[in-house]
């Protein structure tokens, strides 16, 4: 995570043509580079392979699976961004992805909130957000790197990747000068890239492994399935999610009960608004409380028992539910759940 400068990036980036044109950017080329081409899954099969392989390493002996997870989990988005994926055993991606989900969580600190509320923190000598910044210089030097590297052999309307393709962006638009598209720009792009494509996903999976853990007759049950409708003779593709009821249920209440993003993205009203009598300001900050969606009795059934059997009908059937709403409500800054 890097720390916002302005309007740079998407997160932090007010509504307007900054991000909208930095949107469709990352959401053509997801679609372009990634989840839109035939040969992607194969991809993913293939990182998939070599998730496998790595555990089989193992030999049976436990083992903290949260490196194996996060490396295979990004690794389908570096594939977009990069162009190819990164070895279990860099050293130096590895020591990003860490310093990524250690902001992650310094940004939840009491430190991260006080900063927002009072800037002049920021000279203060100790504290968390003094290694938030420090991360965050770190975090940008390499990415500036791996730009530069993934960007040096590229021939201009040709891309290869999302940085190839934000480059092209950059030439067609540099005698505009209302254009979002710069170098700079670009840095926080891909860090949010990764950052979208890795920590919700790569904690999502932590969870369902704890969950399977925690009720083995769950997990009895999806491998059951799994070798019903895949075998042992294939890995899965695509066309077997929609035979894979019971599966598909236990993944939407993994995502219930783990809530991992309990207030979801932060929006902001784009006019003024009058929502039960009290007026909304035109750019005041809306935050969701999701946890409390997924939680709420009215919706959900003994909320605080997790069951996957919520999500199926009487015949046993998948049924997705209104008051679902894992990662937020209306446009999403990020494509985080496009896989």
């Amino acid at each position: 995570m890097l720390i916002p400068k302005g309007k740079l990036g998407l997160l932090n980036c007010k509504y307007g043509r900054g991000w909208i044109e930095h949107r469709k950017l990352a959401v053509s080329s997801f679609r372009f580079f990634g989840y839109g081409q035939k040969t992607f899954e194969n991809k993913i099969s293939e990182e998939c392979m070599f998730f496998i392989d790595a555990i089989d390493e193992y030999k049976g002996k436990s083992f903290d699976p949260k490196h194996l997870i996060t490396n295979a989990v990004s690794n389908i988005s570096n594939l977009i961004i990069f162009g190819e994926r990164f070895t279990y055993d860099d050293t130096e991606f590895q020591h990003m992805i860490e310093i990524f989900s250690e902001n992650v969580e310094l940004a939840a600190n009491a430190w991260a909130f006080l900063y927002n509320a009072f800037p002049w923190i920021r000279i203060l000598p100790f504290g968390k957000h003094q290694r938030l910044f420090k991360n965050a210089a770190e975090v940008y030097d390499f990415l500036l790197k791996l730009i530069e590297r993934f960007s040096c052999n590229r021939v201009p309307h040709s891309p290869r990747h999302f940085i190839d393709a934000y480059l092209d962006e950059m030439d067609q638009n540099s005698s505009d000068p209302e254009a979002s598209y710069s170098k700079e720009n670009l840095i926080f792009s891909v860090g949010e890239l990764i950052i979208a494509g890795t920590e919700t996903t790569t904690n999502v999976m932590r969870w369902a492994v704890l969950y399977m853990a925690l009720y083995p007759n769950i997990q009895e049950k999806v491998h059951k399935e799994i070798d019903c409708f895949v075998g042992n003779n294939r890995t899965p593709t695509l066309e077997d999610k929609p035979k894979m009821q019971y599966t598909e249920a236990v993944l939407h209440e993994v995502l219930r009960f783990c809530n991992i993003a309990p207030l979801g993205i932060f929006h902001a009203t784009t006019k003024n608004t009058i929502v039960r009598g009290y007026t909304i300001p035109k750019g005041t900050t809306v935050i969701t409380n999701l946890y409390s969606v997924h939680f709420d009795e009215k919706y959900w059934s003994n909320p605080g028992l997790f069951s996957p059997e919520r999500f199926l009908d009487s015949q046993g059937n998948f049924c997705k539910k209104d008051a679902f709403v894992p990662f937020s409500l209306g446009l999403l800054p990020l494509i985080s759940c496009a896989y």
